[in-house]
């Protein structure tokens, strides 16, 4: 009766600290892919390749971006905007910080804090990715890139009478 106790006891001890040997559960490989596959294009970025974040991203993506006035939408029109950036940069080091996966099914949101460092600079960004698995293949279908604490214009002065009024 005694060894029947010991061997419930472990067995509860191991379903509730589970085993590191085990195989990582599906919501843990996926993300473990949308951030093989967000590194990935980052190396290609960091010499200036743009392709990497090209060849993940959906047909139907959509990106936001401080350097453009206005969300664009699909892959021709990122195309469009990266072709003016390729090649035309290099950052020395790049690092995503505290990257945050949450999958649901075959959509996948990844957020980050991104730091970049090059010739003294440094720029620092909050991220987000959407990916969507669609035929085995986790894609990029939306991306918003924001500053982190930027530096916003003082709103104008208010003219007393104007506030009188």
């Amino acid at each position: 009766m005694i060894e029947l106790t010991i061997l419930t006891a472990l067995c509860a001890v191991a379903v509730l600290y589970g085993d590191s040997n085990a195989p990582a559960a599906p919501a843990d490989k996926d993300a473990q892919a949308i951030l093989a596959i967000e590194r990935g294009a980052f190396e290609r970025w960091a010499k200036g390749d743009l392709n990497g974040f090209l060849d993940a991203s959906d047909p139907e993506v959509d990106y936001f971006d401080p350097v453009v006035e206005a969300r664009l939408d699909g892959l021709p029109a990122l195309r469009a905007l990266y072709d003016t950036m390729q090649g035309k940069f290099h950052v020395d080091r790049w690092e995503m910080i505290n990257p945050r996966v949450v999958v649901s099914g075959d959509m996948g949101v990844l957020t980050f804090n991104f730091v970049t460092g090059s010739k003294g600079r440094t720029e620092r960004w909050n991220t987000t990715e959407v990916y969507r698995r669609k035929n085995g293949q986790w894609k990029i279908v939306h991306t918003h890139w924001s500053l982190t604490k930027p530096q916003l214009a003082k709103p104008p002065a208010v003219d007393k009478q104007d506030s009188e009024r």
